[in-house]
């Protein structure tokens, strides 16, 4: 379930990637080659913030370990943006190499929807990015 339709129209679902690796963006980017998706990338957390505060985002990836501010706490600033101006929670995903419980319980805490951990292969990716959409009502 990439894109939507409005009136007749597809509309791309818009995805936040806060990522500060240009290694990992470039992958990203490629994986979402022909997918229906639209890309933005932050390179650290406050980036993201402000990103998604000016945007319009169905869906967030969300690099647990960044620099200027970790994604825990821009998962947070989000969180509480969304809250102030009476918005839906838009799904934001902890990525991260540490794939220890106690990071998954740590991102879940913060007010993300869900956790992938790193390395990320294109397939699962989008498969994962499909379902956590689904049911949801992008903007």
């Amino acid at each position: 379930m990439q894109p939507t339709r409005d009136h007749g129209q597809i509309k791309p679902v818009h995805i936040l990637i806060a990522e500060d690796s240009e290694s990992n963006q470039m992958l990203l980017s490629l994986y979402f080659t022909d997918s229906g998706y639209t890309l933005d990338f932050a390179g650290n957390g406050r980036e993201a913030v402000t990103r998604f505060k000016t945007g319009s985002y169905g869906l967030v990836l969300m690099d647990i370990f960044m620099p200027v501010m970790d994604g825990l706490d821009a998962t947070r600033e989000i969180r509480n943006f969304e809250k102030e101006r009476g918005m839906r929670p838009v799904p934001i995903v902890a990525v991260s190499a540490n794939a220890f419980a106690e990071d998954r319980r740590r991102s879940l805490k913060a007010g993300c929807s869900d956790f992938m951990a790193k390395p990320i292969r294109k397939a699962p990716l989008l498969k994962f990015i499909a379902r956590t959409l689904e049911g949801t009502t992008r903007p």
